[in-house]
């Protein structure tokens, strides 16, 4: 913007007005025109100001929306695909503001209103377990064809010894502390959290061998006749989950094939979730909890399982295995997946990819004194068990993965 000029009289008019004023011995004109020309300097000088900071402001939100702009052309062009996530966390930044986004988190902090279900919050019921003795075997599986894929692909990453936990969700709930309302174990990823992004992931470091940094989860699991350190704190007892947290004996990660055909190279930043995790008000409709007990594997069951003395409770969290071969994510987080049909067969448009098979051992506690962390509204039901994967491993591991489950081996 050019500064405007100042508003000085002319120099001639300047010199009458001075010869005038000295000849008829007027200082008052003189000096009402010297504070006039002065007023209207400073008046000048002002709107010059002004206007400045306007355009500075305005070149300011100008340069920001087009950062945001080129950001978000950025992710898609990067990842061929409207990273979901990317663009709710850019949404709320460009509508809100950086400085109100923070605002609003720390009001969060404090805002038991952003966290519904406090009101129904209740134990698992007697009904919620069974004997697994009462559980009817079934040994029905699907047959193996001539092109079935037999291998398997085991992604060794531990059972959290590390203690990473935390209730947020970075999938579903993209940048909102708390955001699950019950806690999750992670192995794998060491720096999955509510802010976690693409980027983020792929620069952290991991549990799994082979430098895989692919992120797993899933709720804890809860001795419930114990004291849990958690019990004053959002995710923990503000949402209704009491006890102390078990932590797996074992955690077996198995990339399985399927029994009709090969399977191709899973893709790299592919997110699945599997089960739902209010399926106590949704519906059966994509639950898939399995529970079962050591030595019982062939009896599985939607309830807590009683074991026996010297059984170990078992979970069971089966992903899909087909995919439609171009969408990493999708907006219900499912619709990009699906599992195969009972005889083992994918949808003719979807691509057959190594199956993740998530099995998780507990010494169980006596009696009925467990449950799983739960959205409260939920009340522990066994159904909402659920899981939560993305998948970030380098082009060697995902080939090998596919070249074992292909060839018959168990790597």
């Amino acid at each position: 913007m050019v500064r405007p000029v100042r508003h000085r009289l002319p120099r001639p008019a300047r010199l009458i007005t001075l010869v005038v004023t000295l000849l008829v011995g007027c200082g008052v004109v003189l000096a009402a025109g010297t504070a006039a020309a002065d007023g209207s300097d400073d008046a000048a000088l002002a709107a010059a100001e002004t206007g400045n900071d306007d355009a500075r402001n305005d070149d300011a939100g100008n340069k920001e929306a087009r950062n945001n702009e080129a950001h978000n052309g950025g992710d898609r062009d990067r990842d061929g695909r409207g990273n979901r996530r990317n663009q709710d966390r850019n949404g709320r930044n460009n509508n809100d503001g950086r400085n109100n986004n923070n605002d609003d988190r720390n009001d969060n902090n404090n805002n038991d209103d952003e966290f519904p279900g406090r009101d129904k919050i209740a134990e698992a019921s007697d009904d919620d377990f069974v004997d697994i003795k009462n559980v009817e075997p079934d040994n029905d599986r699907p047959k193996n064809g001539e092109d079935a894929s037999k291998g398997s692909f085991v992604a060794r990453c531990g059972t959290n010894a590390n203690n990473h936990r935390n209730s947020d969700n970075f999938m579903v709930a993209p940048g909102k502390r708390n955001g699950a309302q019950h806690v999750h174990d992670y192995v794998g990823n060491l720096s999955t959290d509510a802010d976690s992004d693409d980027d983020s992931l792929h620069a952290a470091g991991t549990t799994c061998d082979r430098d895989n940094k692919s992120t797993f989860f899933w709720p804890v699991l809860r001795d419930t006749s114990k004291k849990g350190d958690d019990v004053d704190e959002d995710g923990g007892g503000k949402d209704g989950n009491f006890g102390e947290i078990l932590r797996p004996r074992t955690a077996d990660l198995r990339f399985i094939g399927n029994p009709k055909s090969k399977v191709v190279e899973m893709p790299d930043d592919l997110e699945i979730i599997m089960g739902d995790a209010k399926a106590k008000t949704n519906g059966d409709k994509n639950a898939l909890a399995q529970w079962t007990c050591s030595g019982f594997e062939n009896r599985i069951t939607d309830k807590y399982p009683l074991c026996p003395s010297g059984s170990r409770l078992v979970r069971i969290l089966e992903f899909p295995g087909c995919w439609d071969g171009k969408n990493l994510d999708s907006a219900d987080f499912r619709s990009h997946v699906a599992f195969a049909d009972d005889d083992g067969n994918c949808r003719d448009d979807f691509k057959v990819i190594p199956q993740l098979r998530v099995t998780l051992t507990y010494d169980r506690p006596n009696g009925r004194n467990f449950a799983l962390d739960t959205f409260p509204d939920q009340q522990h039901d066994p159904r909402t068990d659920h899981s939560d994967f993305m998948n970030i491993a380098e082009d060697g591991v995902l080939k090998l993965m596919a070249d074992c489950i292909n060839s018959g081996k168990n790597c």
